[in-house]
């Protein structure tokens, strides 16, 4: 009786500390997409400023250093960490905040809503599914970096057309990595999580689909905002 007790006492616990860490996750997640985006909409549309060529190719450059620092560091001192998380969603929405420029608001609206649908929708499918989604995870991240290849090749080539096929396929392929992703920080909570700091883990959790949100929505933002650019 003491066993069958003490037994289902760890399921409980376990199950809350579940809970716990997802909801810090996505809690965190959110947190930065909202940072992300007063930052861009104070810039562009009430100061109507934007990064110029230099300042952009500085910021990215410690954009990428952020990206790589934050998730290194939050394994070690998540408080850091998380400072570092904060400073990178700053960072990300002065460098997209040409969109409040070019696009209109009805379109960006129409973008952020529908991004924000799918990724509810395929987080939850991530975290619930009993599907192991590692193989079909790993073939999208396989074409993502073909993606990525022909994209720049698309830079020099300036095909409109092809452009819009490009952001289609983006679409689907970051819609499958937010499942994916959202199964993989759940499986890292149950196998690292006695191992590494909570917070840690909940830090690059909220990173890796904070970058999933962001470059979704910025696909549906060029697909819906292709010919109306204001």
């Amino acid at each position: 009786m003491n066993d069958y007790d003490q037994t289902g006492r760890r399921m409980v616990n376990n199950s809350f500390g579940m809970n716990k860490f997802l909801t810090k996750t996505y809690g965190w997640m959110a947190l930065s997409v909202f940072i992300s985006g007063i930052v861009s909409y104070l810039m562009g549309s009430v100061y109507h400023a934007s990064l110029g060529l230099i300042p952009s190719i500085v910021g990215i450059v410690i954009w990428f250093g952020l990206a790589m620092a934050t998730s290194s560091v939050a394994m070690k001192n998540s408080s850091l960490g998380f400072i570092l998380f904060m400073a990178f969603s700053v960072l990300t929405g002065g460098l997209y905040s040409y969109i409040f420029i070019s696009y209109s608001t009805t379109v960006i609206a129409q973008a952020f809503l529908t991004a924000t649908v799918d990724f509810v929708v395929m987080a939850l499918i991530g975290i619930t599914t009993k599907k192991n989604l590692d193989k079909i995870g790993t073939q999208a991240l396989g074409a993502l970096i073909a993606l990525i290849i022909v994209s720049i090749i698309n830079a020099f080539l300036r095909i409109p057309a092809f452009g819009f096929v490009i952001s289609i396929i983006a679409v689907i392929i970051f819609t499958i990595l937010i499942a994916y992703d959202s199964q993989k920080v759940k499986d890292a909570y149950n196998e690292y999580g006695s191992d590494i700091p909570e917070n840690g883990l909940a830090i690059y959790g909220a990173m890796t689909l904070y970058l999933d949100f962001i470059n979704l929505f910025l696909q549906l933002l060029s697909i819906f905002g292709g010919n109306d650019r204001d």
